[in-house]
């Protein structure tokens, strides 16, 4: 089923002019920040295709940004696709393996948790390779280029522009058992965020400023449809729930059948721009999912919830660090343990 443009969305103003909802099938700011983070894994930098390949970023770049302007999900869907391949086994491009017609392991990107990644994010790192391909041939990971589109889309999106550092190689691994354990879900508790964090060697305040990227994309009602109804088995709607809110969605979510397609904003007062409102509509019980809600709730989030909303250039500085800390999770190098592949979705 074709996917409509969010330029010019189908969708219906509800309440107080700040909520919209989508039914799917599926400005930029100028502001560049370097991240200060910890030592990067041996041999990866910033200028690590200068000499073989100098015009990469200018590459993907002319990809994510007409992938922006046909269709803005591009942004989300490929950020929300770096998360879950970084998450699992380490930001290795394992994620956009395709399993092996007729076996018995499927790979991650079929696994439960991963079968509601839009396909744009695929397709901007497909069409990115493609294009490197040609100009630069088996030289570029697929993991460095799911990196670079990453942070061109939350520029685009009019988030802050950073450097990335390159060098990964594609791994030789994916399989959709290593999925589920290692993936946030909806209502994944702070508890439960905070040790899955950690265990990448990522911080509480790491934790809260990725969360931030739901300053843009949008969720399918069953990922929140328990909250309107009957939270936690209880038989009454989460009370930490703005009423407005609950009562919009459960407008366009009934709780049980509907619309499968139907989605609705993770940031619902500017749900294209890549901002700190986030945080704020945290702050007045305006999240989506019970795993955002919970972030202003517990008192080791709370504070940089708090912060984050009252300074967006502080919320800036903070996603940048994160994400280059989250980029280099794992991170595969050689041919023992990797491979460039010039096909994305098949090992070589």
């Amino acid at each position: 089923m074709s996917v409509p443009s969010f330029a010019s969305p189908s969708f219906s103003p509800l309440f107080t002019s700040f909520f919209v909802f989508f039914i799917l099938s599926g400005t930029s700011s100028c502001l560049a920040i370097r991240a200060n983070s910890s030592r990067p894994p041996r041999q990866l930098s910033e200028n690590y295709y200068a000499k073989r390949c100098p015009q990469l970023e200018q590459l993907v770049g002319s990809v994510t940004s007409q992938q922006f302007k046909e269709s803005p999900a591009s942004g989300p869907a490929t950020i929300r696709l770096l998360f879950h391949d970084c998450f699992v086994g380490g930001c290795d491009a394992s994620i956009l393996i395709a399993s092996k017609p007729g076996s018995k392991e499927l790979a991650e990107k079929d696994a439960v948790d991963n079968r509601d990644l839009r396909v744009e994010g695929f397709e901007t790192v497909r069409k990115a390779k493609e294009l490197v391909e040609r100009k630069c041939p088996g030289v570029v990971s697929c993991a460095d280029i799911l990196v670079i589109a990453a942070r061109d889309y939350v520029h685009l999106a009019g988030g802050p522009y950073y450097p990335v550092k390159k060098g990964r190689w594609d791994g030789k691994i994916s399989t959709a058992s290593r999925v589920g354990t290692n993936i946030p879900h909806a209502n994944t508790t702070v508890d439960q965020l905070i040790k899955l964090f950690n265990s990448k060697g990522l911080t509480t305040q790491d934790l809260v400023a990725l969360s931030g990227a739901h300053t843009i994309g949008f969720a399918h009602c069953k990922n929140f449809v328990g909250r309107l109804y009957s939270y936690r088995g209880k038989g009454q709607p989460d009370p930490d729930m703005d009423p407005k809110l609950l009562h919009a969605l459960r407008m366009y979510c009934p709780n049980f059948g509907g619309n499968s397609d139907i989605v609705a904003p993770f940031d619902a007062t500017t749900p294209f721009l890549f901002d700190h409102a986030y945080y704020g509509n945290l702050q007045q019980n305006l999240g989506l999912l019970a795993s955002d809600q919970a972030l202003a709730l517990d008192p080791r989030t709370k504070p940089f919830v708090q912060d984050f909303a009252k300074d967006n250039h502080y919320f800036f500085q903070a996603f940048v660090a994160a994400m280059d800390k989250l980029s280099l999770v794992k991170v595969v190098r050689g041919k023992k343990h990797g491979e460039k592949r010039r096909d994305c979705s098949m090992h070589m």
